[in-house]
């Protein structure tokens, strides 16, 4: 009866030290979460700030560059995509679209000189280019909050807990796209540019024949 005793009293506290434990780590796990939850509204108010200035953005390069249907029909189709999306990982694949979907604009915009100078783009530009930087630094806290997450439900034991308490592995990270923050660069040559149509070097003369001497 002893025995019986000291082994119940044994299994009680080995269950209350788990218990008080997986309360805490699922608190921590609770915590972090809500971390995530956090990050990604400021990403959502910085990409929805620049959503806004977009539909301005192309009506003023419009207005010098009314033929370029193809970008501006990509950069419609993406905002729609972007505000049309609901789970992190919808908007984030709508973002690296609108990304590429800008860069070709700003490559238009290198063809027309009297758009760089207009005022109202270039406070659009200046606006768009930080709201660009709010996005990088939200974006980058986001995914170090889901880096951290991540990680502490991974390690052992807090993966049981996590399993035990039903929180899963959060994959919705902002990765790098290639090309998609970047535009390609394109450069003229200064002659092209002023519509001088370089001329060609000078054929180098053939070498003069030598006679042997006799």
């Amino acid at each position: 009866m002893k025995k019986a005793l000291i082994v119940i009293i044994v299994l009680v506290v080995i269950a209350l030290m788990i218990g008080g434990s997986y309360v805490n780590h699922r608190n921590e796990m609770v915590t972090k979460n809500e971390t995530v939850k956090a990050a990604w509204s400021q990403v959502d108010v910085v990409l929805q700030r620049r959503a806004d200035l977009i539909p301005n953005l192309v009506e003023t390069v419009k207005g010098y560059a009314a033929q370029e249907v193809t970008v501006f029909t990509a950069i419609a189709n993406a905002r729609a995509a972007l505000i049309g999306a609901h789970s992190p990982a919808d908007k984030i694949a709508a973002n690296n679209q609108l990304d590429g979907a800008l860069g070709r604009l700003l490559v238009v915009v290198e063809n027309y000189p009297q758009l760089r100078s207009n005022e109202n783009f270039l406070r659009l530009q200046d606006e768009l280019a930080g709201t660009e930087n709010r996005i990088a630094v939200e974006r980058r806290r986001y995914n170090d909050a889901i880096q951290d997450y991540n990680t502490y439900i991974g390690l052992f034991p807090n993966n049981i807990f996590a399993s035990w308490a039903g929180f899963q592995r959060n994959n919705a990270y902002f990765e790098a796209v290639g090309g998609s923050r970047e535009a390609p660069h394109v450069a003229f040559p200064a002659a092209v540019q002023q519509g001088v149509t370089p001329r060609a070097p000078p054929p180098t003369p053939a070498p003069a024949l030598v006679s042997p001497a006799p």
